[in-house]
């Protein structure tokens, strides 16, 4: 069997791991949102940034990329995504089912926010999200970067998420 792997993030600018096929899908009952404090890679633990998660809302739907791992390279990319997203205990790893566009339905793995972990940042409103994301940085770079390749990536597979893109023109307006 294939080994499917949801993005929603940075997963869809920068997987870090060979993909074989690309869909777009639909993950029911979460929402994409600026929800886990980073202290790693956009952010310090002096001055955290924020970073996107999946934040479990019963009527919500998000919308992403199943990502296809390369046969053969299943225990190697697994690998690789949990030393990358499991730094902390902030994501929960998941196996989710999701629905792909083209009609398909298949399981993959994600990870998900743990609403328990101090780094939990929920229901923050956009202009503080933004305020944070202006100023931020981390050891992988400024956390403007992490929402400009996100926003620029939706838009470029046809994916419209309202909050990204208010908080993408809002940032730029705060960093001009």
């Amino acid at each position: 069997m294939t080994m499917w792997v949801f993005g929603y993030g940075s997963l869809l600018w920068n997987p870090g791991f060979e993909v074989a096929e690309r869909v777009i899908a639909t993950l029911p009952g979460y929402a994409r949102s600026f929800c886990m404090r980073s202290v790693h890679y956009r952010g310090t633990h002096d001055a955290p940034g924020l970073v996107l998660a999946l934040d479990e809302q019963p009527d919500g739907a998000c919308e992403g990329l199943a990502l296809a791992v390369a046969r053969e390279r299943e225990a190697a990319t697994l690998d690789y995504l949990r030393g990358r997203e499991l730094i902390s205990d902030a994501y929960l790893e998941k196996k989710v089912t999701l629905q792909l566009r083209d009609g398909r339905q298949i399981e993959a793995v994600t990870y998900v926010m743990n609403e328990t972990h101090q780094q939990y940042a929920g229901h923050l409103p956009l202009e503080e999200q933004a305020s944070i994301i202006a100023s931020a940085r981390g050891s992988s770079g400024p956390n403007t970067e992490y929402l400009f390749n996100t926003a620029a990536h939706l838009a470029e597979v046809g994916l419209h998420d309202p909050a990204i893109e208010w908080l993408a023109k809002r940032v730029r307006t705060l960093t001009a």
